[in-house]
């Protein structure tokens, strides 16, 4: 059979491929069933090993220029941009990615390293002088309780102006040095973490002791859940994305970094809004003269919201498993 033949006898299912685009272009794909969806990428496919059969043995320039056109038709409907749904990105939102976040378990390391470093540091500090001398530094203590000596409020410019953003700077810096560190093959965020884990944790233990600790835990209690979670959370996308040239599953490690790269921005999103909100607080609730037991319901809320998201919401149920628990596929 002839080439010119056999195109010609699939004018049939060029016509059905047009209708369909047409059908697409003016209701939309939410309005086709499965087998239509189905039909409609087959003819597509079909439509452009057409294509290419006509531009071989050149077929008549109208025949090609006609192929040309439904193809780019069809091309345009089978991956044009999604629409914004409500429901799809509330479903992603509240179930898919607190999922993923759960079952990460470059996230789960980094919280066990830098909680369990945190408390250990910081209750070493409390009961040995020496250790958190020897951990935050004799400058950076005397830095901290000068910063303390006097009472929280917004009429104090020490926290209008140079506390405040010693605070977000340095702290929302700890988040980027990990994130950054992590991509060492994972080992350098690691070291970071545990590094960072131990400075905080001392600074809260020694200040646990001194006489400035009422002024410290007046401004620290309320955004101190948001902010610290944030710091792990950028830890464990760095980690994830260096430990993904170690193990690449058969990838080049380009294609292994670019995959955990797009893994990771459910959790970089994540260190993004709550590094946002604990500003926030940090800008308008810490250094206000509120009463502490106000402060103490907003770390409370923070706490019971974190747990909420991250645990409740990211547990896995039936049949969905979250990114990290099955590394052939995913990790």
């Amino acid at each position: 059979m002839k080439v010119s033949d056999l195109l010609e006898a699939r004018r049939e299912n060029w016509s059905a491929l047009e209708q369909l685009c047409k059908q697409l272009e003016s209701r939309g794909r939410r309005r086709l069933d499965a087998s239509a969806v189905s039909r409609f990428a087959a003819l597509y496919r079909s439509a452009c090993a057409d294509l290419a059969l006509a531009d071989a043995y050149q077929l008549p320039q109208e025949t090609i220029r006609y192929l040309h056109q439904l193809v780019g038709r069809a091309h345009n409907q089978l991956y044009r941009s999604r629409l914004f749904h409500l429901s799809t990105w509330t479903r992603q939102l509240l179930v898919d990615v607190p999922q993923r976040l759960f079952g990460d378990r470059a996230v789960r390391l980094a919280f066990v390293v830098f909680w369990g470093i945190f408390l250990l540091s910081g209750v070493l500090s409390y009961i040995r002088p020496d250790f958190a001398r020897h951990v935050v530094g004799k400058e950076t203590q005397a830095q901290i309780e000068e910063m303390y000596s006097q009472p929280v409020n917004k009429e104090n410019p020490a926290f209008r102006g140079a506390m405040m953003g010693f605070y977000v700077a340095h702290n929302a810096g700890i988040g980027l040095r990990c994130f950054a560190m992590g991509l060492l093959f994972g080992v350098g965020g690691l070291v970071a973490t545990i590094q960072n884990a131990a400075l905080l944790g001392g600074i809260f233990g020694h200040m646990a002791t001194t006489a400035q600790s009422g002024n410290f835990f007046h401004f620290v209690t309320a955004h101190g859940p948001y902010e610290l979670t944030a710091i792990v959370m950028a830890a464990g996308a760095g980690m994830r994305m260096g430990f993904a040239l170690l193990e690449t599953h058969g990838l080049t490690r380009i294609a292994s970094l670019r995959r955990a790269a797009i893994q990771s921005v459910p959790i970089m999103g994540a260190f993004v809004v709550l590094f946002a909100l604990a500003a926030l607080i940090e800008a308008f609730i810490s250094p206000s003269s509120l009463p502490y037991e106000v402060k103490f319901g907003v770390f409370v809320f923070s706490i019971v919201t974190l747990v909420f998201y991250f645990v409740f919401l990211g547990y896995p149920r039936g049949h969905r498993r979250a990114v990290g628990q099955n590394p052939d596929r995913r990790s």
